[in-house]
């Protein structure tokens, strides 16, 4: 199943989400409907790194004094599920491959997707 993994205030996700023909892909809130452990597994399993996956501009970071440079796996994998604002967005999942934030690298690949 196709799935996308975005916040609903974030104006980047609405602007590249926008970009995109969405009709039969699951739109997942991540504030209402936090992403569950097998979510996070199967994203995972895409990436082979919870900190692919990790947002480093989370508010929480500075918030909670968190040292991104001392973080192992595990520890990214624990802040993701604990809270929503730690997974890099948008998250497109399209079953064999995962398209990760909004930087310009993975927004051309994503582009790539949708165009073949």
């Amino acid at each position: 199943m196709k799935k996308v993994f975005y916040l609903k205030t974030c104006g980047t996700c609405k602007k590249i989400m926008a970009e995109f023909n969405l009709d039969g892909w699951e739109l997942r809130e991540i504030k209402s409907a936090p992403v569950t452990e097998s979510e996070l597994a199967e994203m995972y399993k895409l990436t082979n790194s919870y900190e692919a996956l990790f947002s480093k501009k989370s508010t929480q970071i500075k918030a909670r004094e968190i040292d991104v440079k001392n973080l192992k796996e595990e520890d990214f994998k624990g802040l993701i599920l604990d809270h929503y604002s730690f997974l890099k967005r948008p998250v497109f999942i399209t079953g064999k491959e995962i398209f990760a934030g909004s930087d310009k690298s993975n927004l051309e690949k994503l582009r790539q997707f949708f165009l073949a």
